[in-house]
């Protein structure tokens, strides 16, 4: 296995810049994730670490080596894409061996490492069998396999599960994770969907218009977000934003919004800000008693948790999440209280005013 890095990597499309100044260190045996919304340039950056996309400027290493114009055989590297890309006319075994035995490995050699990728991915009783006769999770774990069995220095992931069903979706993080756990392999995975990224990750890499937000292990990003981007993307639902005045008070920094005065744990910057709050750091009180009013327009009760979808007085959403068994219709009006330790702010350019 090994390590790869960026360095000050551009990438153009003519004259859109998909890629800009990139500079990442992804150690030896992590679980990165690559997390953004589509067009952010994530698939593009697992491309050029594939040598699928010649990148315009910077270096990309893995291990030691420099392999920005190295041919995509030859870096080390087992893709995973988002199509199973089987042949349909082969079994699973032939699937599994078919590149090896182009790259001329021994029919030995061959058979004990497709053995030993079906024993792993609990794929021996399957082994005869042809791509029709599988299941949508059979079928991505037979193109894992087909990875396992090049023996790369990095497995890499172009949002492997986006075409399974939610439940099999879930069943199949599992096995990635307890497979990265097995291999202790360099991982590289791509998804837009944020539950994968915390769920998985060693480290998250948020991507936005192509530039790099924010790196970090999965709960630092979620209680620390550098930008109010990544504040509103890592999280679901994604977390309440209002548009405040920072200002001094009797008591110390508030947050005014309208005529509320949200009291705020330290001082900060005075003049226009933005006030992040998650669902889960609201508290619900009665109307008229909490630190502001709203009206809950949908009440979306999940069976362990239900999300109040509000809008206050100024007419901005606030989402709310309180236990499932908690009762509020829809229409009604209720009190909400900020819990001061959870506030996040963030300047008129985006950046965290809580470092």
């Amino acid at each position: 296995m090994a390590r790869v890095a960026f360095a000050n990597v551009d990438k153009f499309y003519g004259a859109v810049q998909a890629l800009s100044d990139v500079s990442l260190d992804i150690e030896d045996g992590e679980f990165v994730v690559f997390v953004g919304p589509s067009g952010c340039g994530k698939s593009t950056l697992l491309r050029a670490v594939a040598g699928l996309e010649p990148i315009s400027a910077g270096a990309i290493f893995i291990g030691e080596e420099e392999v920005t114009t190295v041919a995509p055989s030859d870096r080390g590297v087992a893709m995973v894409f988002q199509s199973y890309a089987l042949y349909p006319h082969m079994s699973v075994r032939a699937n599994m061996e078919f590149g090896m035995k182009i790259n001329g490995v021994a029919t030995g050699e061959r058979q004990a490492r497709v053995a030993e990728a079906a024993r792993i991915l609990q794929l021996e009783d399957l082994l005869e069998r042809k791509p029709a006769q599988l299941s949508g999770g059979q079928r991505q774990r037979v193109a894992i396999g087909r990875a396992i069995v090049k023996e790369p220095r990095v497995f890499l992931f172009d949002e492997p599960l986006s075409n399974l069903d939610a439940k099999l979706r879930v069943q199949m993080r599992v096995e990635l994770e307890a497979l990265h756990e097995q291999l202790a392999a360099t991982m590289i995975y791509v998804t837009h969907d944020q539950v994968e990224a915390m769920t998985m990750a060693d480290k998250i890499v948020v991507l936005n218009e192509g530039r790099v937000e924010q790196v970090g292990p999965p709960l630092e990003l979620y209680h620390s977000p550098a930008t109010e981007f990544v504040a509103g993307f890592i999280g679901a639902p994604s977390m309440n934003f209002l548009d405040v005045a920072l200002q001094s008070g009797s008591e110390g920094a508030e947050a005014a919004y309208g005529d509320v005065r949200i009291p705020l744990p330290a001082a900060a910057a005075s003049g226009a800000a933005r006030l992040g709050i998650r669902p889960e750091h609201l508290r619900l009180t009665d109307a008229g008693t909490g630190t502001l009013d709203a009206k809950v327009q949908v009440a979306e009760a999940l069976g362990g948790e239900t999300y109040l979808y509000s809008r206050t007085a100024q007419g901005d959403r606030l989402v709310v999440k309180v236990d499932g068994d908690t009762s509020v219709a829809a229409g009604s009006t209720v009190g909400l209280d900020f819990a001061r330790d959870r506030l996040h702010l963030f300047a008129g350019d985006g950046r965290s005013l809580r470092a």
